[in-house]
């Protein structure tokens, strides 16, 4: 037996939602919970991101809009059964879509304010069966990090600090151009003013979710520790030759220190995106730079899963955040997005031989792996987005306002190339005159008949959602590209975190090469073979499984099975 420091039951790895969830349904089973984070702040990506969880059927959708029915419907025709993604399975998805709407009635109950994303953030593949065409989204509200207290200065910053629901902060962009949209702006204002001088500190999205986590994980009395990376899994072997996790290893006072977990370990330590070297091995084509992760993301615990018998699995996704590098992207907390670019009416993109080859609308993980695939058999990282004088007059562009002068180092770095002519566009880019104009030329013919007969963009409501609002139907995403000066910036396959780790079971207990579980260990979010395979089925589908299949694990190591929570 091994010779513990200290014991808890519930010995959690990393501290992002997945961890926070499973922590609070322990206490509330009356166990002991400690959280383990290897960097100096609480949150983990889930912090960083916007937050969202994506739940079929869950309760602030009005009732009969959508059912378990529909949900297991849609991910089974979206993501399928493929030996290549054994991180999913049918039972797994079914787990989820029963379990999440009652892990955010459990978190509710907890005290965690949560509400609905929106009424129009509509699944990225709404055409198949059971898809939604409103949104399966919930989110946090606005926190004040203050009420944290000692522990505000340890949340992870967010990316949206300012009292601003994530819904209405998608809006802002139109305020230039509806009144209704002016005063949302103003209202924001207002209430920024009065944060600061009340001594508030709002933030919205991932760190909302996050802070009001943390908050209930303080108040329930879950022993939180940052700067404390776990070293080591112990690994304790039965008569029967049978294995079995019973604590971890960290650092103490610059020496090792045992924590002994009674029931079990979850590990929940985000993925691998800052390790160039895993990435070369399983990803190769990308870029640590280019991922908005935070700094601890370097796949210490899937090397330390694989070691004592996990297997990995589905390690050569990613859940894409397609960026283009404007001047400082590298110092920006968070590079400037490319999604919203594209997606507008009066842009495209085009790979290095100027050709056009996706949908530049649709899925942020689909976009960015065809990126990295057309890369394969043409340069494509970068590729272009080629604008009009149209985009820039009424879009933003790399975080700059719509119609805003274009800044100065913009040009004179060459990042933004403009010319009057497509084809002098293309001499910019070293691509083809002919061939661009020609891809231009047919872009603008598919406008004209309102279909794009290539890639269907706009057939979506996801792509609609992604254009302009205040246009309907396919006309939000799709617009001629005619008016000169003609401008392109470059496009890369960024990532807010990996999507493959281990394999595991329906209560998210880790699996080796046999299929059988290694007794003690569980394992929930990027760290693991996603649940939803090789598929990104809507807004939140990696928050929300973290957080749910975090809650499944700590019901079964408790014991809990159906018992009301």
């Amino acid at each position: 037996m091994a010779d513990f420091d200290e014991t808890f039951d519930w010995v959690v790895v990393g501290s992002g939602a997945g961890s926070m969830s499973s922590g609070l349904l322990m206490r509330q089973a009356g166990k002991s919970v400690v959280i383990l984070e290897k960097t100096k702040f609480v949150g983990g990506t889930t912090c960083k991101s916007g937050g969202v969880m994506w739940v079929p059927n869950n309760p602030f959708m009005d009732p009969g809009e959508d059912s378990t029915e529909k949900g297991i419907t849609y991910l089974d025709a979206v993501v399928g059964d493929d030996s290549d993604a054994p991180g999913t399975s049918h039972e797994k998805r079914l787990a989820y879509v029963t379990e999440a709407p009652k892990m955010v009635e459990f978190l509710l109950k907890q005290g965690v304010k949560l509400e609905r994303g929106s009424h129009f953030w509509p699944d990225y593949y709404d055409e198949y069966p059971g898809g939604c065409k409103s949104s399966r989204t919930v989110t946090a509200l606005p926190f004040d990090k203050k009420e944290l207290g000692a522990w505000s200065s340890k949340l992870r910053q967010g990316f949206l600090e300012v009292p601003v629901k994530l819904d209405d902060g998608m809006k802002l962009a139109y305020a230039k151009y509806e009144w209704k949209y002016k005063w949302l702006l103003a209202k924001i204002a207002v209430k920024v003013v009065a944060g600061k001088l009340t001594g508030k500190h709002w933030v919205t999205a991932g760190a909302a979710l996050q802070g009001r986590m943390l908050q209930q994980a303080l108040a329930k009395g879950i022993d939180i520790r940052v700067d404390t990376g776990v070293k080591e899994l112990i690994v304790q072997g039965g008569p029967d030759g049978s294995k079995r996790v019973t604590g971890v290893v960290v650092e103490k006072d610059g020496r090792p220190w045992q924590i002994g977990a009674n029931l079990g370990v979850l590990v929940n330590a985000g993925g691998f995106a800052h390790n160039q070297e895993m990435r070369d091995r399983y990803m190769p084509g990308t870029r640590s730079e280019w991922s908005m992760t935070p700094e601890g993301d370097t796949g210490d615990m899937h090397k330390e899963l694989e070691r004592i018998g996990g297997v990995l699995a589905q390690m050569d996704e990613m859940v894409g955040f397609q960026m283009t590098r404007a001047p400082g992207w590298e110092k920006d907390y968070v590079a400037p997005g490319a999604q919203s670019i594209t997606a507008k009416p009066h842009a495209i993109l085009v790979d290095q031989t100027g050709v056009r080859y996706l949908n530049e609308g649709g899925s942020y993980e689909e976009y960015c792996e065809r990126m990295v695939k057309r890369n394969l058999i043409a340069p494509a990282t970068p590729s272009w987005a080629i604008l009009d004088q149209q985009y820039m007059d009424r879009y933003a562009l790399a975080n700059g306002g719509a119609g805003k002068k274009i800044p100065e180092n913009w040009k004179s770095t060459g990042y933004l190339k403009q010319a009057d002519t497509i084809e002098d566009l293309a001499r910019l880019i070293g691509v083809d005159p002919d061939t661009l104009s020609a891809t231009v030329d047919r872009w603008n013919t598919f406008v004209d008949k309102d279909n794009d007969d290539d890639f269907h963009r706009g057939d979506r409501r996801y792509d609609q959602f992604l254009g302009d609002h205040m246009r309907e139907d396919k006309k939000r995403t799709l617009g001629r590209i005619d008016k000169a000066p003609f401008y392109a910036v470059d496009v890369v396959p960024g990532d807010v975190s990996t999507y493959g780790g281990v394999i595991t079971d329906t209560n998210s207990r880790v699996l080796k090469g046999d299929g059988t579980v290694i007794e003690g260990l569980y394992a929930t979010g990027v760290t693991t073979a996603s649940p939803m395979g090789r598929v990104y089925p809507g807004a939140g589908a990696s928050v929300g499984p973290s957080m749910c299949f975090g809650w499944i694990a700590a019901k079964h190591a408790a014991g809990l099975g159906n018992t009301p929570l």
